[in-house]
């Protein structure tokens, strides 16, 4: 009884759109459920999520620094159709994260498009005035479990994130990237397949 009980409050506090909690999104697509329970979610007016998209439990959607600020007419997070997004993920966005379709990730991803500075050696880190800059992951990507994408990262289509990298730069298609800090490790043309990143170094 308890665990009917239990699947039963999952059901009722699930965020789709036809729940009161999704009208507050900009856009909520056919079949998208945000599991309970939820992380932290605010700037929703600000968020939109394709068709079919699942959103594990306890994962944090939010645009900008707090609640109810206003940071202007254009969407600042958008996450594509058919993706997934692994429990206790977190989705940061201050300027702009876009995540392509059939994207997925493993649990403990996070995600942002803001990153504190350091200019100042006299001024405390957490109050100098943070850096924003855009992210974008392409569609069919997988990010394995606890990976970090920091600002201005783009990852190209079909790649792969190893779980715990630290990533940051530009990544093109068929990128395997791992590490701290993150590098490209392999890579795909139809010649060669899947293989090492060729380098000058490779040419005798």
């Amino acid at each position: 009884m308890i665990h009917r009980t239990y699947a039963a409050i999952r059901h009722a506090g699930a965020i789709s759109p036809e729940s009161p909690a999704g009208y507050r999104f900009r856009r909520l697509g056919d079949g998208v459920s945000i599991a309970f329970p939820p992380g932290a979610i605010f700037g929703e007016q600000w968020i939109e999520i394709g068709d079919h998209t699942l959103i594990g439990e306890r994962v944090s959607i939010s645009c900008g620094m707090v609640p109810d600020r206003d940071l202007g007419p254009d969407t600042i997070l958008r996450i594509g159709a058919s993706c997934s997004i692994g429990r206790g993920s977190h989705l940061v966005a201050h300027q702009s994260v876009e995540i392509g379709d059939d994207v997925f990730t493993g649990p403990y991803v996070y995600i942002t498009d803001q990153n504190h500075v350091y200019d100042d050696p006299d001024i405390p880190i957490g109050r100098q005035w943070p850096r924003n800059s855009p992210v974008s992951i392409g569609s069919g990507s997988w990010l394995g479990t606890g990976a970090i994408i920091l600002p201005g990262t783009t990852l190209g289509r079909h790649c792969v994130v190893a779980g715990g990298a630290v990533v940051r730069g530009e990544f093109p298609d068929h990128s395997v990237v791992a590490g701290v800090p993150a590098r490209r490790v392999r890579g795909y043309t139809p010649e060669l397949g899947w293989h090492a990143p060729i380098t000058l170094d490779t040419f005798p």
